[in-house]
């Protein structure tokens, strides 16, 4: 990565949650401004960088599909959204087909190399678990990367593009230049102690010894060179071709720098790992919610089934005819359950038998529903419920599963037929492993640290021990809503465990609350994961004296989520909205936009 000082320019980051996107974003010949809300026809894109909004819409333009414009999105962020997501990942590919309406998924999780097992993250030396920062620094916490072949299965099953078109976006912005924001510059100096540590990812993220500048211009040409030869050779350069030959050689011997401090673990993953990655087309979760169809990630994720379950139990109450205090109440304590469930019985289900069927039944859904007391808090942790029950069963408390997912991007695409997509994806860590593939210009990912390193369910089985060729357990919960069978909403958000609350809150701000969707993903979040107190941003807390009277407490986080939405309105009409403040804001635009 190369830096040019002074010449790089500063995007104006609205704030203003109900404004419209100005005309230069329907302008290809334009810069696009970063705003947070658009409204109009023909296709729209919600994304974290203007650079990755503005390449959907481009291909939009085109007539490309959503599919074809979700992975110029995509790629596009590898460059410019680079300690989120890339080459070096995976994630979670939700469509909707205009033309059969029907929702399909694609499983793009990465997956243990073949010498991997239940005890791969026990230091033999000690016989105990390393610390989880020194796991994730490292090439054992490397899964084997599903992003590139979601991408293939993506465009295959719904684009008109190849690969190598929705490419070109990318290519363009790496070798260019894009401006470092703010946001950027401060998950560089976040992670500078450890991205010093690898020569690679130092002579990329840290020119000169330090994080660069805010407003200075980044290049990646390494990343470049890399788009360009699989825009040539297709897939199979990455999956046993000569870039897969580099992954697997920095996961076996990561590339220390000369002053490292560190020795950190080294991975097993092997060229044969990458060379039998293979992406899984797998259904829908699907519930219905005050008469919409709510279609989400199935397991290896947990965000749908537990999206699902927390809805099943709100919609046992009128939530809307509620003080606010009390729904808040309810929203609370059933994301709670659901998240007990959720860690006792969801896993990879080539591994695990996850009971997804009764998990999401309305029965289940009262059996817990009824647990919940409105006069104070179920105490935490939960213990899980039984799937074959439909009498109320009390609840005690139960071994609680540590949370190491942390962060990835998530972004929304419609065209102009009527399809949509809802993508997450992910490197794990805000900077993942902190290893840069030497001359390839892309970070590994630390995916297999979403796996418990050692038994977490007490005497019942652990469904999230790592295994050969399994999946870590994801929370990643891109979702699409529908409508008389028609698209309603698009969502998901990035942020680890805490994308389930954030998706579950949106969803009851938006249908419960009636709250507009530029002010449901504006408001203040809380997330209540099965903790003893609930992680809330500063404003939730400051109106939160009533819950605090019913027993609820509260740790601050300063934020939570960073969503990314669409909601179809009348004929044709879209609005696009994205955060206007968290993570500095991300990028909204369409096509064709209303002035």
């Amino acid at each position: 990565m190369r830096v040019r000082r002074g010449i790089g320019v500063l995007f104006a980051v609205s704030v203003a949650v109900t404004g419209l996107v100005s005309s230069s974003v329907a302008s290809a010949s334009r810069p696009l401004e970063k705003t947070p809300v658009a409204k109009g026809y023909g296709g729209a894109v919600v994304s974290d960088t203007v650079e990755s909004t503005q390449a959907g819409l481009d291909v939009l333009r085109r007539g490309g599909t959503a599919a074809d414009a979700a992975v110029a999105v995509a790629a596009t962020l590898g460059v410019t959204d680079p300690n989120m997501a890339g080459l070096g990942g995976g994630g979670y590919f939700v469509h909707y087909d205009a033309r059969t309406g029907e929702v399909s998924t694609i499983d793009g999780r990465e997956t243990t190399p073949a010498a991997g097992g239940p005890d791969m993250f026990i230091n033999p030396a000690t016989g105990k678990p390393y610390a989880f920062p020194e796991a994730v620094t490292s090439g054992l916490s490397v899964g084997t990367p599903g992003m590139l072949a979601t991408w293939e299965r993506a465009l295959r099953r719904w684009g008109r593009l190849t690969l190598a078109e929705t490419l070109k976006p990318a290519i363009k912005v790496a070798d260019r230049g894009w401006p470092v924001t703010p946001q950027l510059r401060k998950e560089i100096e976040q992670n500078q102690a450890r991205f010093k540590q690898f020569s690679s990812t130092a002579a990329l993220f840290l020119p000169g010894g330090a994080p660069p500048e805010v407003g200075s211009t980044l290049r990646n040409p390494d990343l470049a060179d890399t788009y360009r030869e699989i825009a040539r050779h297709g897939t199979r350069a990455f999956y046993g071709g000569p870039i897969g030959h580099d992954v697997a050689t920095t996961v076996q011997n990561p590339p220390l720098a000369p002053d490292a401090t560190i020795t950190p673990p080294k991975g097993t993953m092997t060229v044969e790992d990458l060379r039998g990655y293979r992406t899984i087309d797998q259904a829908p979760t699907h519930i219905q919610y005050r008469g919409l169809d709510i279609y989400g990630m199935a397991p290896s994720s947990s965000g749908g089934i537990t999206v699902g379950e927390a809805l099943n139990i709100l919609e046992t109450v009128d939530l809307g005819a509620l003080d606010r205090t009390k729904a808040l109440h309810y929203y609370l304590e059933a994301s709670k359950l659901a998240f007990a469930d959720r860690n006792r019985y969801i896993g990879d289900p080539r591994f695990v038998d996850v009971p997804q069927r009764q998990l999401l039944s309305d029965a289940f859904a009262r059996s817990r529903a009824c647990l919940i007391n409105p006069a104070t808090v179920i105490p935490a942790p939960a213990t899980p419920g039984n799937p074959g029950a439909t009498d109320c069963a009390p609840t005690a408390t139960t071994p609680q599963t540590d949370e190491n997912e942390v962060h990835t991007n998530h972004f929304v695409v419609s065209d102009a037929r009527g399809n949509v997509v809802s993508y997450t994806n992910t490197i794990e860590q805000v900077g993942g492993s902190g290893i840069v593939v030497p001359g390839r210009g892309f970070l590994l990912n630390n995916e297999l640290t979403d796996f418990n390193f050692t038994p977490t369910q007490g005497s019942a089985p652990d469904p999230n021990l790592a295994a050969p060729g399994k999946r870590p357990r994801s929370s990643m919960s891109p979702t699409i809503v529908l409508k008389n069978g028609k698209p309603f909403l698009a969502l998901g958000s990035p942020g680890g465990s805490t994308i389930i609350t954030t998706v579950l809150q949106i969803l009851v701000n938006r249908l419960d609350f009636n709250m507009p969707l530029p002010e449901a993903v504006a408001s203040p979040r809380a997330t209540q994961r099965n903790t003893a107190t609930t992680t809330a941003e500063p404003a939730f807390i400051t109106q939160a004296g009533g819950l605090r009277t019913l027993g609820h407490t509260f740790t601050e986080q300063a934020e939570i989520g960073a969503a990314a939405a669409l909601e179809f309105t009348h004929r044709g009409q879209v609005l696009a909205v994205g955060e206007p403040t968290r993570r500095g804001g991300t990028s909204a635009g369409v096509v064709i936009p209303i002035r």
